[in-house]
């Protein structure tokens, strides 16, 4: 029997407050980032003091919220976009991109590095092996909300979404019946969201953080990032179901995901063998000036 996916998206209610778990997901990814990123810095991984580290993972969080529903817009739903400029600020109807947060982030960090005097790509170092819990915390709740789910298959360990039927007017009870009678098997897909959840999340944060262990050349951990997350996404792709307002883009299987990350690919490459000319940033740890106490 193909495991039914049917999680209440609601974690907990508190009066007419109802958290969602995608919400909790992403709590929990801004807390690690910034748990990780702070012990990072303490071992002058970044040359700035805690207020300087607080106001970057204020503005990657900025970035991510910000770049990620307007890239999902722009790449995934432009039609609607151009017919309802209004739609883009309809957060709570869903619709984010990976791309479209991380061109928010590189902006974000692109001003913050501006700000503190700091190379770029040494800024971008240093938050890349942050980036993947994230990552598999967004798939997490993309998983809990039973959305973006794979194709059809029939490996063992497929599951059955009943966001994916046409229900024809069945409850999610009768739809439990049908499934665990068999009827439904023609309707079990790749769990995708939990490839993406073991890849993005899992694989690339280990690799990436011993990596990150040791100082290593600017480019290199930006490199890895890119190359890692543009090959495993354009992997994954192949049994993920297609956005619905898209289709497959050519030759019956191209997507839009595995065009997005093409680029990425590319420059990871190109980041690579620029590392390997590159310096090392020594690492440097500051501290907050005290504050005057008069």
């Amino acid at each position: 029997m193909h495991y039914f996916v049917d999680i209440d998206p609601i974690a907990f209610s508190i009066g007419p407050l109802a958290v969602h778990w995608y919400g909790i997901m992403y709590l929990i990814a801004f807390g690690a980032f910034w748990l990780l990123g702070e012990r990072r810095r303490r071992l002058g991984r970044l040359p700035v003091g805690p207020t300087a580290f607080s106001d970057l993972a204020f503005y990657g969080m900025i970035g991510v919220i910000v770049g990620g529903r307007i890239g999902y817009m722009l790449f995934y739903d432009t039609s609607d976009l151009l017919s309802n400029p209004l739609s883009l600020f309809k957060i709570w109807e869903g619709g984010m991109s990976f791309h479209g947060g991380l061109l928010g982030v590189l902006t974000a960090m692109w001003l913050w590095s501006r700000r503190n005097g700091l190379h770029f790509f040494d800024v971008m170092d240093f938050v890349a092996p942050l980036v993947p819990i994230g990552l598999g915390m967004g798939r997490l709740g993309n998983f809990i909300g039973g959305e973006l789910w794979g194709r059809h298959t029939d490996v063992a360990w497929g599951m059955i979404f009943p966001r994916a039927i046409d229900t024809a007017g069945h409850s999610i009870e009768q739809l439990k019946a049908m499934a665990a009678a068999g009827q439904l098997d023609n309707e079990v897909r790749h769990p995708s969201q939990l490839y993406q959840l073991a890849l993005e999340g899992v694989v690339m944060f280990a690799v990436l953080y011993i990596v990150s262990m040791k100082p290593r050349p600017r480019y290199l951990i930006s490199g890895l990032f890119a190359l890692l997350y543009g090959v495993f996404r354009f992997a994954v792709e192949f049994v993920r179901e297609p956005d619905a307002q898209l289709g497959y883009l050519a030759w019956g299987w191209l997507t839009m995901g595995q065009v997005l990350s093409l680029p990425l690919i590319v420059l990871g490459i190109v980041l690579i063998v620029m590392s390997r000319r590159a310096p090392t940033l020594t690492p440097r740890v500051v501290e907050d000036p005290p504050k005057d106490a008069s």
